[in-house]
Order: structure tokens, then sequence, then C-alpha cells
């Protein structure tokens, strides 16, 4: 085997699926994670339909035995079908959790679609009205997750959104490891729209080094901060990129030493009920934590993640 067979070699045995064993991991070294997903949506991508997209990453998270936490906006899966895809979801045992119903961004205007600034009473309206959409699910969860991670710019909303969600028994399904899956999605998305038989594997390729990347980031961060690893929770989407890689994700997560557990467990870490005091408030828990110490000011990148860290990254490689 030559050396560039063999670094091949290599690479792929480190990404290829992985029977799960717990006794790999009895070191309380071992970092924790869980999976957690955003966006259910009817949309179809990549030569793949929602149920598609659904078929798949429900088998890769059955195959490892994982109960993940699907964060669920209403307005994109407000039909019969999508009340379906969630039915899904639910019936496999997933967390069922809000993440309001119009996606609405909580900080000044100029995010992401937005063209005003929302109001807290908007706000809270927004999160309420989607409720009716998941409660009667056997497995809703009273987890609210913001859009974008964004938590309020002011004083007033942040804490007055807080009370709002605890005066309605819900508790803030943040995430430690913050990523743009996303952004990997749409070129992905794209490609296969222009070729239909274009090679997916320097996508999934780009992914796996971005989770770890960032992974190995928020993990190391939480160890200056804390002392340890917290039981990791990772923010994704229900999108082609998971549908075609998330088994490959995990596997990776094993075959590095990490432990794959189940989403409610991961929430149960006391970490979750912290609320930084900081403005503007949201972004990864871990950044946020740490954004509070005032100790990592030259490490700390606002926002935490986002496209245009990866754009020019994928650009170079002609994703």
């Amino acid at each position: 085997m030559n050396s560039l067979r063999r670094r091949d070699f290599l690479r792929l045995a480190a990404i290829a699926p992985i029977a799960y064993n717990p006794l790999r991991h009895s070191t309380d070294s071992s970092p924790e994670i869980a999976f957690t997903f955003d966006d259910p949506k009817l949309d179809s991508g990549a030569g793949l339909r929602w149920q598609d997209i659904n078929d798949r990453m429900l088998r890769a998270l059955s195959a490892r035995r994982l109960q993940a936490t699907l964060f669920v906006c209403g307005k994109r899966i407000d039909h019969a079908e999508g009340k379906d895809l969630i039915a899904q979801w639910d019936r496999s045992g997933h967390a069922i959790a809000n993440h309001s119903y119009s996606h609405l961004y909580f900080n000044a205007s100029g995010g992401p679609g937005s063209d005003a600034n929302v109001t807290l009473a908007e706000f809270e309206a927004d999160a309420l009205k989607n409720e009716p959409l998941i409660a009667n699910y056997t497995h809703f969860t009273r987890l609210f997750r913001f859009p974008f991670f964004k938590e309020g710019d002011t004083i007033p909303k942040r804490d007055g959104m807080r009370q709002f969600l605890e005066e309605h028994n819900y508790r803030i399904g943040r995430a430690t490891i913050d990523a743009s899956d996303w952004a990997i999605s749409s070129r992905l998305e794209l490609r296969v729209k222009q070729t239909p038989s274009a090679d997916l594997t320097p996508y999934r390729d780009f992914f796996l080094q971005h989770i770890w990347d960032r992974a190995q980031y928020y993990d190391s961060l939480s160890r200056r901060l804390l002392g340890h690893s917290p039981r990791h929770t990772v923010l994704l989407h229900h999108n082609p990129l998971n549908a075609f890689f998330l088994d490959d994700l995990i596997a990776m997560f094993v075959a590095k030493g990490w432990k794959p557990v189940d989403a409610d467990y991961a929430y149960r870490d006391a970490i979750y009920d912290r609320q930084p005091n900081i403005l503007p408030a949201g972004e990864s828990l871990i950044w946020a934590l740490a954004k509070e110490t005032g100790k990592f000011e030259k490490e700390l990148r606002y926002p935490g993640e986002d496209d245009t860290y990866e754009n020019p990254k994928m650009d170079a490689l002609k994703l």
C-alpha cells in the first residue's frame, strides 16, 4: 500500500460506521455528546424528499440506539404532512421541543429575514403560537430554543423572555456546541441541483472536519472554563447533509473516544440551568458562559458560528 492509499485508508477508517460499545467509554475523561436538530421541514433537496430525509436520519439514530431532541419551528410543518413528519420522530421516542412558530430574529433589526425590531410581546406570542402544533405529542418536552441562538439584545428583552419561559414551565434548549451544518448543506444541495451525479464525498469530509473542529474547540473552552466537560449537546439541522452523513458523524465521535448519549440525559446536566449575564444574549452555552467571565475576549468571535467563517474554506475547496 503506497503512502497516498494508506492515508486514504486511515481517513476512511476513522469515519466508517462503528458499532457502539458502551464498554469503550468506561473512563471519566470521555466527553459525552447528544444530538439535537432544528427546523424539520417539508422541503426536498439533493434529490431527497422530506420523507427520505426523515427516514435516513431516524435510521441513523435508531442504529446507534440514540434519542435526540427535535426543535420544531411551526411555520415549516404547519400542514398535514408536517404533522406526520413530527409524529414519526415522536413514535421513535425522540423529544419534541419548541423552536417558535415564525423563527423571528430576537435581537435588533438586521438579522436574517428581519426588517423590524421584534418586541418582547411579539416574540412571546410567537412562542405560544407554536405550542398547539407540538404539545399533544407523547414526547413533547418543555424546552425552547431561540432562533439563530439570539436571546435578546437588551436587559428587558433578555430577562423578560427568561421570566416568560419560566412562567410557562420552559427551560432554554441551548447547545454547548454550535456549528454551521446548514451552510454546508446549502452548498451540497446546490451542487446536486447542478450535477445530480456529483460525488458528495468532499462535502462529507468537510462536514465531519467542521463539526470535529467545533467540538474540540467548545470542549477545550469548557474544560478551561469549568474544569471539566459538560454533557455536550450539538446543534444540527433536519437537512440533506445529515440525511446522508449523520451516521458517519456519530461514528466519527465514537472512533475519537466520545460517548454519544441521549439528549434528555444531557439536558439533565445542571449547566443547562445557568443563565449567562451577557448582552447581546445567546450563542452557544459555553460561548456565553466564557463571555460572562471576561477572560476569553481574545478568542471569542461574534457571532460564535456563521457561514461567513466557513464559506471561504468551502470556496477554496470548490465546494
